[in-house]
Formats: structure tokens, sequence, C-alpha cells
């Protein structure tokens, strides 16, 4: 009840000095910020950049070091940053553009044994402590799975095995989409730089 009283005599107050315009709403933005410079301190940072236009903010501060000489605390060199972007002074660098890689577009297979798809499912951790790693080979036109075949490694030798026994069952795809992981995306891997195949 203190706090409603205390309230509505502020306002009674207000409305007794200034009449029905103080009972607006009022900005709550204080009058000075605490670390507001001092005007004639901006103004100095302004125009020496003008003076100066391939000076940046170190600089700047340096000077205002020597010239202020402890009468007024000197700003830090992101404050006079702040103020040279604020006035327009700061020019921006562009944003260097990355290259980013480009694959081909995939192919879609209109008939079985166009394209398969191989790849490893990631690994897992089995009772014995040791890992699986898990390679399945999907045709791709008719969602085949053609192999899932459990290894201890993603080293090419039994992957190699596994291809060359798929081949002989299935015959030879037209393509082969695969991951950039081992052991398809090494020298010497089963990746084929002549292959369009998108993968």
């Amino acid at each position: 009840m203190c706090a409603v009283r205390k309230t509505g005599y502020k306002i009674f107050n207000r409305y007794k000095d200034d009449g029905l315009e103080a009972l607006t709403d009022r900005s709550r933005r204080p009058v000075r910020y605490a670390n507001q410079l001092p005007e004639p301190v901006e103004a100095m940072i302004v125009s020496c950049k003008k003076s100066k236009p391939h000076w940046g903010a170190r600089k700047i501060r340096e000077l205002l070091v020597k010239r202020l000489a402890g009468d007024v605390r000197v700003p830090s060199k992101s404050t006079v940053h702040a103020v040279l972007d604020r006035h327009g002074l700061v020019a921006h660098a562009r944003k260097r553009q990355r290259h980013r890689a480009e694959g081909t577009a995939l192919s879609q297979a209109l008939l079985p044994n166009d394209l398969w798809c191989a790849d490893f499912k990631g690994e897992f951790k089995l009772g014995n402590g040791q890992y699986c790693y898990p390679l399945t080979v999907t045709d791709q036109a008719s969602r085949y799975l053609l192999a899932c075949e459990a290894f201890e490694s993603t080293r090419e030798r039994a992957v190699f095995d596994a291809f060359r026994w798929l081949f002989i069952e299935c015959g030879l795809p037209t393509a082969i989409r695969s991951d950039n992981g081992l052991p398809f995306a090494r020298p010497n891997g089963l990746y084929c730089p002549n292959c369009r195949c998108g993968g």
C-alpha cells in the first residue's frame, strides 16, 4: 500500500508542477550514459580521422593520450573505433568469399545395375570391445540390398574382396556412388577419377 501511495503522490506532484502534459509516458532512456564520451573528445576523434584518413583507432588513441595528458580519461581503442564507425569513418573490409566445393549432380538410375550406392554406416563397439564397421551396397533403382557386410576396419583389402564377390554374383554396375571416406576416396582406393556417377 505504501508503494502505491508513493506513486500516487509522484504523479500528483508532476501534474501540479507541469500540468496534463506531465502525465504522458516518459522515456526510460537515461539523460546521459555513464560511459558516454564528452562531446569535445568525440569531436577530437572525428576531426583527427578526417585530417589523417589512413589512421586507425590505435593511432588516434595514442594521439589522444598525448593531447589530453591526464585531463580527461582517454577512451579505449574499441571506443575510438566505435566513434569512428558511428560517424561512418570506418572502411569495412569486404568478407572474402570462400570457394565451396561443387559436386556434379547426382545421377539417377533407371534400371537395376545402373547405379550401386556403397557406404560404411559408421561404427559401433561390440560386446568384446572390438569395433564393427558395417558396409552396405544397394541398387539405387530397385532399392535392393546387395550386400551388408561387417568389417573389423575400413581397410581396402577386405572391401575389395567383398566387391569382387558382388561383381561375380550380380555383374558389373554402370556406376558406383560412395561417400568420400575410407576406403573409397584415398589414392589407390576404390575411387575412380574418370567415373561420372556423381559419387
